[in-house]
């Protein structure tokens, strides 16, 4: 596709989401009748109560995300980004070969191992959003109410966490305390914008430790061991790395005290851009086609990232890395100078 025809194919989902996120910001009651109505729907299921909601959304939407776009790449040779010329000769004559993936049956312990460390700490940790009374996190967490003049110990803040208290009328943290209003459409917005910006510092740095020390890059080995990137690769990790990327989404959201439907739009999205990143395909529609200024990571970049092991360690935008090549060039010149100035 021409510069010029990508830019045109950009316009208009430019120009539609950045119409959408503007009214959300400028105009704080901005849908405010579908958010209210939307939370209260949710606020009173059981099911959106459940401790384990979190983890079950991310599981749902991983298994319709990545079954999506391995469709999406065996149904569309060109796309390919590693063998992309390979993948259009074989197919004039011939099925073209695809990457070697697992199926979804032989998958269910690595499910096992992603879901397991996540349902523990659902169960055992109490749930603390913004907004939430601490008596009703005492109550979701098993704890009695206390007198006016006591002082409470369970703080608000997830800063300072908060075992359940196991009884056996309560054994597990089965529950979640919710806060009762609805966010603004301002705050939606902004706060999904705030957790990207600080999960895309906050992994940019461990990602170049991960490359960097030796301990972590052989934790990390198996995330670039493959012939071809493809969907599957989004969750070829470590416990260590997995238990990482979920807990620095999670701090993300916390730090900034997020109300608990931004964590429920968050998730679907955070899920849809890893899988992308991790596609194999150049997609028309691709997020870092449609981010302005070149902003956006996308694919083709994490792609060469996978080959080489070097630059793009950002997930999904490209301003530290480019900070960092920058820093990298100036440290190298210098170190050239240096030699000059030692040989003469």
């Amino acid at each position: 596709m021409s510069d010029e025809m990508q830019r045109y194919t950009a316009f208009w989902p430019r120009l539609i989401l950045g119409t959408i996120l503007s009214a959300a910001i400028l105009s704080p009651n901005f849908l405010q009748r579908s958010l209210s109505a939307t939370y209260g729907f949710l606020y009173q299921s059981s099911f959106y109560r459940f401790s384990g909601f979190e983890t079950f959304e991310t599981v749902l939407c991983y298994i319709i995300l990545e079954t999506l776009y391995i469709d999406k790449l065996k149904k569309n040779p060109d796309l390919r980004i590693d063998k992309r010329g390979s993948a259009l000769r074989e197919s004039e004559s011939s099925k073209p070969k695809l990457p070697r993936m697992r199926r979804p049956s032989k998958r269910m312990t690595e499910m096992f191992i992603y879901v397991a460390p996540l349902l523990a700490m659902d169960f055992v940790m109490i749930k603390k959003f913004a907004g939430v009374p601490v008596a009703d996190i005492r109550e979701s967490g098993g704890y009695p109410p206390i007198n006016t003049d006591q002082t409470d110990f369970i703080k608000p803040t997830f800063l300072l966490p908060t075992i359940h208290n196991f009884r056996l009328d309560s054994p597990l943290q089965l529950q979640r305390a919710l806060p009762p209003d609805p966010p603004t459409s301002r705050r939606l917005a902004l706060e999904l914008l705030a957790a990207f910006f600080i999960y895309d510092t906050l992994f940019f740095l461990i990602h170049v430790a991960f490359h960097r020390i030796k301990p972590l890059a052989r934790l990390h080995e198996p995330h670039h061991a493959h012939a071809e990137i493809h969907p599957q690769i989004t969750n070829r990790l470590s416990i260590t790395e997995r238990l990482s990327l979920v807990l620095l989404a999670n701090f993300s959201l916390n730090i900034i005290g997020s109300h608990v439907l931004t964590r429920t739009l968050f998730i679907p999205l955070f899920v849809y851009l890893l899988i992308e990143i991790h596609s194999g395909l150049d997609l028309q529609w691709g997020y870092d086609k449609i981010m302005p200024f070149g902003m956006g990571a996308g694919s083709k970049v994490h792609a060469v990232h996978h080959r080489t092991g070097e630059g793009a360690f950002a997930p999904f935008f490209c301003w530290w890395d480019m900070g960092y090549e920058w820093l990298m060039s100036r440290q190298a010149s210098a170190q050239s100078r240096m030699l000059a100035d030692v040989s003469t």
